[in-house]
């Protein structure tokens, strides 16, 4: 069962049949806006919409919430900003500190409203919200009591299921020190159920300074916030959430999850949502390069993919399986492989899991009526047409195809020759880049006797034909020299490619001479086979 199924036929069973009538099953996800957000968090989006998607399939009312988290203080500065204008900010809010860009209206904006366009044009379409609405607007006052009066559970809570120490008299919380404004900098104690007080502890951190101020104030409206493990679980309350997942290392013994269970139950009294633990989403298993603005931001991986393909790359993994996204390798020419595969079965009729991850590659509002092509080239043979400028294209995949294109046809070569390009430019291997010699390679010196009389042996045959043979074609014939000549294969093709890319590999060797004109294929050959 595909794997959005199986978690919704779970809370099905599990948690819709508790909800108060009328009401929604309420999903939810969160990120903390301080920076540009990794594509590792589009895989929190995936799940929790898809898992919103399948139960909405099954009739189940849900809503699903996304809140970007404004009221976390600043802990660190992104490397391409300058220190020395926002090291100052460091410990506030991030919804209180000026925005890299006059486009938004703070900081925790700015880079939220670009993680917001990836999510919507990737299909999912949640209910946005920012975490600091739920203070100031009072929302989180009651739980904001419930946390405080039971500081010495949440103390214990920490102690045994987790290992983490906090001191007599430690509150759940950090206050907005009126004088510098910082949240990370504050002691919180003593609360008389009005006002707590407050410290701002010039030495508390190493990398920013407290203000040294002391005195009461309220911890209600936005006066305070919740200590994350605490707030977490207040939030399942204060938004009524029914599904809740998060990575794997959330979901560990001890971990951040097992401690909001336990608040969540014995503080908070609220049954902790359903989980959904899941692994990561990584990209090229490293750092990426910086170099031509290089990264592994949202927003960046999602302009090297067309919205089917990237909702497929955060999707078509189980959720308790890992993905190496690696657009400096082959995995972008592999994932439109897989969607080929996808379409084929689904146009066939076929339906099991594969049709169904299909369907959710796609957004929800296009099921409906999805156009399949006629024919879909592939990723790879598109991407070594773009760069042979000689080349019309539609007109060689026409040829590929063995009839004329389709409109629909049309539009998703299109579609796929502009991602083509950009993959191309930013990020391909060296394997897929292929630039046609127009003059004798002279890595062609080095070629062998026995590599040479193969060569010659193809321009015969090539010199017999009335046009140049299609790819199948050539590539038994490649491979009938080859067996006849007794040849390695690695010998014979680098042969080949060595004469027509100056490097030792390419792409299939038949389909690539057939696209090739024939006058220069046989000028070549001859020239090398001297």
């Amino acid at each position: 069962m595909f794997w959005a199924d199986r978690i919704g036929s779970a809370i099905e069973k599990e948690r819709a049949h508790a909800l108060p009538s009328g009401e929604p099953c309420i999903i939810r996800d969160e990120k903390t806006t301080s920076g540009p957000v990794h594509v590792g968090s589009m895989r929190g989006v995936a799940i929790h919409g898809s898992v919103s998607e399948a139960l909405t399939e099954r009739k189940i009312g849900n809503k699903f919430l996304y809140e970007f988290n404004d009221f976390d203080p600043m802990d660190d500065i992104p490397p391409y900003l300058q220190r020395e204008q926002f090291e100052r900010y460091l410990g506030m809010p991030l919804r209180n500190i000026p925005s890299p860009d006059p486009s938004a209206n703070n900081f925790a904006q700015y880079f939220a409203n670009e993680f917001r366009r990836v999510i919507e044009n990737a299909g999912w379409k949640p209910e946005f919200y920012w975490g600091s609405e739920l203070y100031f607007s009072g929302k989180m006052d009651s739980v904001i009591v419930e946390a405080i009066e039971g500081a010495e559970t949440i103390r214990r809570i920490y102690r045994e299921v987790s290992g983490a120490q906090r001191p007599e008299g430690w509150l759940p919380l950090a206050a907005l020190c009126p004088r510098c404004g910082k949240l990370s900098t504050t002691d919180a104690s003593d609360f008389d159920g009005k006002t707590i007080k407050v410290q701002c502890l010039e030495n508390k951190l190493p990398w920013t300074r407290g203000c040294g101020f002391e005195g009461r104030l309220s911890p209600f409206a936005g006066g305070a916030k919740l200590s994350w493990k605490v707030e977490w679980p207040a939030k399942w309350k204060v938004m009524r959430v029914n599904v809740e997942g998060g990575g794997k290392d959330h979901s560990t013994k001890g971990g951040s999850r097992d401690v909001g269970n336990h608040i969540s139950k014995e503080v908070f009294h609220y049954p902790p949502p359903f989980d959904i633990p899941y692994e990561f989403f990584l990209v090229g298993g490293r750092k990426m390069s910086s170099s031509k603005g290089r990264g592994n931001s949202a927003q960046e991986i999602a302009n090297l993919l067309p919205t089917k393909i990237f909702r497929l790359a955060l999707i078509f993994k189980d959720i308790n399986q890992a993905f190496n996204f690696d657009p400096e390798g082959d995995t972008i020419p592999v994932l439109y492989d897989l969607y080929d595969k996808l379409a084929l079965n689904y146009k066939e009729g076929v339906q099991d899991d594969f049709t169904r991850l299909f369907l959710f590659a796609h957004p929800a509002k296009e099921r409906s009526n999805l156009v399949v092509p006629e024919y879909l080239a592939r990723f790879s043979q598109v991407a070594f047409l773009v760069q042979m400028p000689h080349l019309d294209l539609e007109t060689e995949v026409a040829h590929l195809k063995g009839s004329p294109l389709s409109q629909a046809d049309k539009i998703e070569l299109s579609e796929r020759a502009v991602y083509a390009r950009t993959w191309l430019e930013l990020y391909a291997p060296d394997k897929f880049v292929f630039k046609l010699q127009h003059t004798l390679p002279a890595a062609v010196a080095s070629l062998t006797m026995a590599q040479k009389h193969t060569l010659a042996l193809l321009r015969e045959y090539l010199q017999e034909q009335s046009e140049m043979p299609n790819g199948e074609t050539l590539h038994h014939t490649l491979h009938e020299i080859k067996e006849k000549e007794h040849i390695a294969p690695a010998d014979f093709f680098s042969a080949l490619y060595l004469s027509f890319l100056g490097k030792s590999y390419g792409p299939k060797a038949g389909w690539f001479l057939s696209v090739l004109d024939k006058e220069f294929v046989l000028k070549r050959l001859q020239e090398v086979s001297k």
